[in-house]
């Protein structure tokens, strides 16, 4: 078979260099050995917010963006979301396959095992103020995490790793849970583990009074499909910061912090919050197509469409909007739901939209779903937060796996002051004496 090569030539010098082609890519390091002279530093890449560079190997999640398809170590996120649990797809992205049905439940068990957390680290979250955003209680709680397990920062220990990633998976419900009680002012509810990992996180948030908690199946199962659609999803802003600090060697609760503090910008996993926002200024149905007319002339951003990625109907949107549907017969229809629906059926009719590309992504319905199961939208994110954990350790995992990977750190293209010097006053000059 045929080598597959680039040839460049560097119209400087008149050179030509054949670059061989890896995996349908050329390895940025092989421009360096185009120079213009000996002492040249050799060829760089320009590529702001990575629009066009891959930065790893990953064998975890699959897009491709052009054809609306989201696959999970292979298997469609469509099939996922209608067969499996949550925890056996985070045990699908973590390991490689889907458990065996004996492997699933020790799985289970193993999760549930760690859902406590410390009493001094819930004494550290009674600290916050009571109007204290969730996501900076959460991020700033998983951080302090790292402070009671000191063997994690010992992160080439496969098997140390391994309770890290149980701890984890298990706890993030619990800290969420608690930061959104704390909220509320109400007293924090401990995990009971007779309970699912959805139905037990509903059980420490809606709790009250009552001798045992039933968590309604219907929004536990919803729930659940919402966990599998946000677990992963390939080289985003927050995995690859959660890469790129793990690349340094922290422990995976400082690099999982760090990357929930990626996830709580707005232009990320705060999107769902700018959806319902955008529903509230539209109002009502009638007012959709006013709104939509303001898009189109630049005064407004149509939230919840348009990708990064996908550059057709998000896989995942699909799937929101039919839970959706079995969530609002237990809770009753979101009023906003109409709106979203007007809103989606008028974009997706309209050139100006379809030219560009722009069709719902998974923000659009999900807002709208948490809200009817009575969660206010500052808890949006932290909800998101939940089931990213698994593919941000998925991610830290892989890369310490990887012999290639070394600490990150971008090249820049200096653009500030050449070479000047501090100007040095002259002496002052000492008067002469006059005879």
């Amino acid at each position: 078979m045929k080598e597959e090569t680039l040839l460049v030539r560097d119209n400087r010098t008149g050179k030509t260099y054949d670059l061989p082609l890896f995996k349908g890519t050329v390895r940025a390091m092989d421009f360096r050995q185009i120079k213009t002279d000996p002492e040249d530093f050799g060829l760089m890449t320009y590529d702001p917010a990575f629009m066009n560079t891959a930065s790893t190997m990953s064998s975890i999640t699959f897009i491709d963006g052009d054809k609306g398809i989201l696959r999970y170590r292979g298997y469609p996120i469509e099939e996922l979301a209608e067969t499996c649990s949550f925890l056996d797809v985070a045990y699908l992205l973590l390991f490689g396959e889907l458990p065996p049905a004996e492997e699933s439940r020790e799985w289970a068990d193993k999760v549930n095992h760690h859902t406590m957390i410390h009493e001094n680290l819930k004494k550290f979250m009674e600290g916050f103020r009571h109007d204290a955003h969730p996501m900076g209680m959460f991020v700033s709680t998983v951080s302090a995490l790292s402070t009671f397990y000191p063997e994690a920062r010992d992160v080439k220990n496969k098997q140390a790793r391994k309770i890290q990633i149980l701890r984890l998976i298990g706890k993030v419900p619990t800290i969420a849970a608690y930061a959104y009680r704390h909220s509320l002012g109400l007293p924090y509810v401990y995990p009971d583990n007779a309970f699912g990992y959805t139905e037990n996180f509903l059980n420490m948030l809606w709790r009250m009074t009552e001798t045992r908690y039933k968590p309604n199946p219907v929004l536990a199962s919803a729930l659940d499909v919402l966990f599998i659609l946000h677990a992963d999803h390939e080289q985003n802003c927050s995995a690859n910061t959660m890469r790129c600090v793990g690349s340094a060697h922290a422990d995976p609760y400082l690099s999982l912090a760090a990357a929930a503090a990626a996830l709580a910008g707005p232009l990320h996993g705060g999107a769902n919050e700018e959806v319902l926002r955008m529903l509230d200024e539209i109002g009502t149905v009638s007012g959709v197509p006013a709104f939509v007319e303001k898009v189109k002339r630049g005064e407004c951003k149509l939230m919840g469409f348009g990708h990064r990625v996908y550059k057709n109907y998000d896989p995942r949107a699909r799937i929101v909007k039919q839970t959706a549907e079995e969530v609002f017969k237990v809770t009753g229809v979101n009023p906003k739901l109409e709106i979203a629906m007007e809103l989606e059926r008028i974009a997706l009719r309209d050139e100006y939209f379809t030219r560009r590309k722009l069709y719902p992504n998974v923000d659009f319905y999900s807002g709208i779903i948490y809200q009817a199961m009575g969660f206010s939208p500052d808890m949006f994110t932290v909800l998101f937060a939940i089931p990213r954990t698994v593919g941000w350790l998925a991610q830290w995992q892989e890369l310490l796996d990887d012999p290639e990977q070394k600490i990150a750190r971008p090249r820049q293209i200096f653009t500030g002051q050449a070479l000047r010097h501090v100007a040095t006053p002259a002496p002052e000059k000492v008067p002469v004496a006059v005879a």
